[in-house]
């Protein structure tokens, strides 16, 4: 037998042709993958909009412009005014928004762990869900009289409902494989809640966080348009409906531009920080 061994044979592979694969972004591309700058420049837009119509329109009782109601934010800032307004209406939201979500986790927690809990929080939420908050102030103020109690009231069912459904929405959800997984392991009931089937429900809960937020916020702003001012103080509600009595009406865009930017604020500075370090990490959302 030959030890001769096959010789090697090497090709030349000309690159001519092809495009490169990978090139550094151009300043345009960079700003435009940047969702900060898109969302900005979407602002700038809106408000330059709203600046146009405004002078077209001219008639500052009706619409006044962009400008008039940036000063006459400023000026309530400085004031003391809207800051204070800002303050009270944050707090009594924090109160309401907190109950609203212990309750829920309570529902939650037995309707997860037996069936006569899933049916009572099923058959609760087809029942209150679809009810207005706002309609149970007049009941609320009879039970819990002119005060932040029946504020509460109805900031609590204005969350409860919709984070107890989208969190046992989530819980009913969670892949098989997953259960399965932290069966296997041996977890503990608590370990089990808390390493498979909030993680794995956490995209559901999120959107309850969210939606709660919103009922919320709007209910409040709400009760204090229709029934003004609660425990001698006033909330941003109160700061439009008596800037609207006194025909300020760049004060009342100022006031509800304030309570834009809180929603601003809370989407891109909150749940966007909390969506970005747990589901977009995870995996689970584009």
């Amino acid at each position: 037998m030959s030890d001769a061994q096959r010789p090697e044979i090497f090709y030349a592979v000309s690159t001519a042709g092809f495009d490169v694969v990978e090139k550094p972004l151009s300043l345009w591309d960079k700003l435009y993958e940047s969702g900060a700058v898109r969302k900005t420049a979407l602002l700038v837009v809106l408000a330059a909009g709203w600046e146009f119509y405004a002078r077209w329109l001219d008639n500052p009782l009706l619409v006044p412009t962009f400008s008039a109601t940036v000063a006459a934010l400023v000026a309530s800032v400085e004031s003391g005014a809207l800051p204070r307004a800002a303050v009270y209406t944050i707090s009594m939201l924090l109160k309401g928004y907190a109950a609203g979500l212990a309750i829920a986790a309570l529902l939650t927690a037995l309707a997860t762990g037996t069936r006569l809990g899933a049916d009572l929080l099923e058959t609760l939420t087809a029942m209150f869900n679809p009810l207005p908050s706002i309609a149970l102030l007049p009941l609320a103020l009879i039970w819990f009289g002119l005060g932040q109690g029946s504020i509460i009231f109805v900031l609590i069912h204005a969350v409860l409902w919709a984070v107890a459904l989208n969190t046992f929405a989530g819980f009913r959800s969670v892949s098989p494989t997953w259960r399965m997984v932290g069966q296997n392991y041996g977890l503990s009931r608590v370990g089990y809640i808390a390493r498979i089937l909030i993680p794995g429900a956490f995209p559901s809960i999120l959107t309850g966080l969210k939606v709660g937020w919103a009922f919320a916020w709007r209910t409040l702003i709400a009760a204090e348009l229709v029934f003004g001012v609660s425990s001698g103080s006033g909330g941003l509600g109160w700061f439009i409906f008596e800037r609207k009595n006194q025909l300020l009406i760049a004060d009342v865009f100022a006031g509800l531009l304030t309570v834009i930017l809180f929603g601003l604020a809370v989407e891109n500075l909150v749940f966007k920080t909390i969506e970005n370090r747990t589901v977009r990490r995870w995996g689970m959302q584009a």
